[in-house]
């Protein structure tokens, strides 16, 4: 707005709404994002004093939107948050990371220092620590396997959500290339979505196997009564002669 930089939009009103500064976009897997816009979102929610959010490229070629908020109470419920923000922002402007701080680092101007916040992994994992419940079945222990090898991650529990660690759609994408090509030759992409814990894809991806192969059995049986079915028919057909 009058070439300040500001962005803005215009209420039904007339009121201007601030939604932050031009030189705060960012292109995130192909899409030019206003990093203000996501900030306004997220400045609605209950609780939340203020919160900034960057893009941060903490692994080569994997650029996340990453928002670090100061709330009244300390906590966030991330899950209800994010919700809220899928239901009016596209998916590939919601972070991937929520970080919750006491304070922002400030520069010398007393401005916030987004240099000096800090890489949301070691954050995320710092706050559900406490929650950690480690991979149990050899199942859970090669999806926990691949959710670190995807996110870059040293450490996923059973508990862990795919995407709350910082997944996407495209990191989806690669998740199922490596789980299928490992150990769930049946999985689909939509089953990443439907099961994205480690726990519940793992129990996923088991029960379908033992459903397989109990359909597997139940057809093999069904084939031996047909086989035997038709032997004795041509048997009786025989006879009949």
């Amino acid at each position: 707005m009058y070439r300040t930089g500001d962005l803005v939009c215009r209420l039904e009103d007339g009121r201007l709404q601030f939604l932050g500064r031009t030189d705060h976009q960012v292109k995130v897997r192909g899409y030019r994002i206003e990093l203000g816009e996501i900030e306004s979102r997220i400045a609605t929610h209950p609780g939340v004093i203020e919160t900034v959010v960057t893009a941060r490229e903490d692994r080569a070629d994997d650029v996340r939107l990453v928002a670090y908020v100061r709330t009244r109470s300390g906590s966030l419920d991330e899950d209800v948050l994010r919700s809220e923000l899928q239901d009016s922002l596209p998916e590939y402007m919601v972070p991937a990371h929520f970080v919750v701080l006491e304070a922002f680092p400030l520069t010398p101007n007393a401005k916030i220092d987004r240099k000096a916040l800090p890489a949301p992994d070691a954050a995320v994992r710092e706050t559900a620590q406490s929650a950690f419940v480690a991979p149990e079945s050899d199942m859970q222990k090669s999806v926990a396997d691949a959710y670190q090898r995807i996110l870059g991650l040293s450490q996923v529990g059973q508990n862990d959500n795919f995407f709350n660690l910082g997944g996407h759609s495209l990191l989806a994408v690669q998740l199922h290339r490596d789980l299928k090509a490992s150990v769930a030759p049946n999985l689909t992409i939509t089953d990443i979505f439907r099961f994205p814990t480690v726990g519940g894809l793992a129990g996923h991806l088991t029960d379908g196997g033992r459903a397989d192969d109990r359909l597997g059995e139940v057809a093999s049986r069904a084939a031996k009564r047909r086989a035997a079915l038709s032997a004795r028919r041509q048997a009786l057909s025989g006879n009949r002669g």
